[in-house]
């Protein structure tokens, strides 16, 4: 346990440095491809790892956000953009892998870009499970490691170097830990060389 608190810290500490640029790095998710992710969403929302808050503009008028993230450096930026959306925003400091939420409380869960970076992804995973509805949705677009033999073989090299750098791993296999953490999949979707996936799951 002192191992994955140490993780979660250290990555903590990158986000927070990284927070004041972190718009500039974040072109692989392009504000057309969040509006067709954050369409999906609906009634009350819980969008874990907000980050800056790339997708708070995106979000249609008529429902209600709550955001978290374990970065208060990146809550700040966030905290600007929310300030022009079209919907409530709530943002929270608070972890994806311990939420005091109660069970059940969000009719849909988003996350884009985080489950690359949460130390225990299964566990963070399980949590989003836990305070979906039942009959709810939990949409995630994710990047992950190649189905090529050859190009996952390249990333797993490189990843200790990524993850050291800027705190993402570029090698994890989140549709695996999506169906681990007890989610079933609705949707599974190529949406960039097959290394970016839509991936859309409910409660069991």
């Amino acid at each position: 346990m002192e191992a994955a608190d140490d993780r979660t810290k250290a990555i903590r500490r990158r986000y927070n440095r990284t927070a004041l640029y972190y718009d500039w790095m974040d072109w692989l998710f392009p504000a057309s491809l969040r509006r067709r992710v954050i369409a999906q969403a609906m009634g009350k929302v819980l969008e874990v790892g907000v980050g800056t808050g790339a997708n708070l503009p995106h979000y249609p008028p008529g429902g209600e956000v709550v955001a978290i993230d374990f970065s208060p450096a990146m809550l700040a930026k966030a905290r600007e953009k929310a300030s022009g959306a079209r919907v409530p925003v709530q943002l929270l400091e608070m972890d994806v892998q311990n939420m005091s939420f109660p069970d059940a409380s969000f009719d849909t869960v988003v996350a884009t870009c985080v489950f690359c970076s949460v130390p225990d992804p299964v566990k963070g995973l399980k949590e989003v499970r836990r305070v979906c509805r039942p009959g709810g949705r939990v949409i995630l677009l994710e990047h992950v490691r190649s189905e090529n033999p050859v190009a996952g073989a390249i990333m797993d090299v490189i990843n200790p170097v990524c993850a050291s750098l800027i705190g993402d791993n570029i090698n994890r296999r989140t549709v695996a830990n999506v169906q681990a953490a007890g989610l079933r999949l609705i949707e599974v979707q190529d949406v960039f060389a097959r290394i970016v996936k839509l991936i859309v799951a409910a409660p069991q």
